[in-house]
């Protein structure tokens, strides 16, 4: 969506909240949680033995790009063209930005890594400042595989099945929402028909703040989220982008800047939609929602974060919990999506967890974050 190239980053400039730090000296804590250890993990969390600690980066960008690989590997994508990329859990970090992209500043808001060696990074924009690169060799050097010839399209959110089948979604044009595709690992990509695609609602579009306003779960099944139109909706297809059913959320909506920010799906079934109204200051009752229909119907959760949320993501072990994200804290949710309550402060964009348990978590002024035992 175009409102948050320059409204969200402006207005979403909130106060830091400390939440701890690590020392590059010191070896870090243990992520939470290591194996078999599920039990235990979700214990964890929902008694507040956990939380973020902080792993300096030595840059002043905002990301809201993140790809979780493991407890070690992490890659960051935000503001002013800059990639960095960890290998060592956090306590130091490589920058393996794009030249191209820093000369020009773009804002890389998604960023999708297979590996320590592979990832696609999507920088947003009207026309060619919508972007999509790759590297093959850990960011030493990145190839551009798309640039965005069309001026009326907008590219939000970047996402991928396996390591060869990948999306993007732009907002709307010509009154639907428009995808692109590859099954090549991002080496190339085309525009898919959008015969399959409903109309989109006037001034509905996506929001490019956290990487998940498009997501997917298993081989086939991706959804996409919507805001700024009279009801924030959910889109699901199970053919990889070629037919879209649209469904209604609970959240916010009937203002540019309100409706469904990200999604996450545990699975075909069970899914989390969180979001709001991202002004500084304004409420959002309804910041969070929940489907066990595979998104067909939405209701939404009892217990809700208290404010704007712009990330979630499920925990991997624990197979109701899950975190969500926002620039005044962090919010658990040990019931799939019912109930949440407060885990951490601080001011965060995204968040991601990796297969073995790692979840980590970036935000403004250069904040990246690994879940830890306290």
């Amino acid at each position: 969506m175009r409102l948050p190239v320059m409204g969200m980053c402006v207005a979403l400039l909130c106060a830091v909240v400390p939440v701890g730090s690590a020392s590059a000296a010191t070896p870090p804590p243990t992520p939470i949680p290591t194996g078999s250890a599920s039990d235990a993990a979700s214990d964890a969390l929902a008694s507040r033995g956990a939380g973020w600690a902080v792993k300096a980066t030595g840059k002043d960008s905002r990301f809201r790009g993140l790809a979780a690989v493991d407890r070690t590997t992490a890659w960051v994508a935000g503001s002013k063209g800059t990639v960095l990329r960890t290998t060592d859990g956090g306590r130091s970090w490589r920058d393996v930005s794009p030249p191209g992209a820093v000369a020009e500043a773009l804002e890389l808001r998604d960023i999708e890594a297979f590996d320590a060696r592979r990832a696609v990074a999507l920088s947003i924009g009207e026309g060619e400042a919508s972007r999509i690169l790759r590297t093959e060799d850990g960011g030493a050097t990145w190839t551009e595989t798309f640039r965005n010839p069309d001026p009326r399209a907008f590219y939000d959110c970047l996402t991928f099945f396996d390591s060869r089948h990948g999306l993007a979604m732009s907002d709307p044009v010509d009154g639907r929402f428009r995808i692109l595709a590859t099954d090549d690992g991002g080496r190339a990509w085309r525009v898919l028909p959008d015969a399959g695609m409903p109309q989109a609602l006037p001034g509905e579009a996506g929001f490019a703040a956290s990487g998940q306003c498009l997501v997917t779960a298993g081989p086939r099944d991706v959804r996409l989220a919507t805001g700024g139109g009279p009801v924030a909706r959910v889109l699901h297809s199970s053919d990889r982008g070629l037919t879209w059913k649209a469904a209604d959320s609970t959240l916010p909506a009937g203002d540019p800047a309100r409706g469904v920010f990200a999604l996450a799906f545990r699975d075909r079934t069970t899914g989390l939609a969180v979001g709001g109204d991202y002004r500084t200051g304004e409420a959002s009752p309804r910041a969070a929602a929940r489907s066990l229909d595979g998104g067909r119907s939405w209701g939404p959760a009892t217990t809700p974060p208290p404010a704007y949320r712009s990330g979630v993501a499920w925990y991997p072990y624990g197979r109701s919990t899950a975190l969500a994200v926002g620039p005044t804290g962090t919010d658990v949710t040990t019931d799939a999506g019912r109930t949440w309550r407060a885990l951490d402060g601080g001011s965060f964009d995204t968040v991601d967890c990796a297969d073995d348990g790692a979840c980590w978590a970036a935000g403004e002024k250069g904040r990246v974050a690994r879940l830890e035992r306290r």
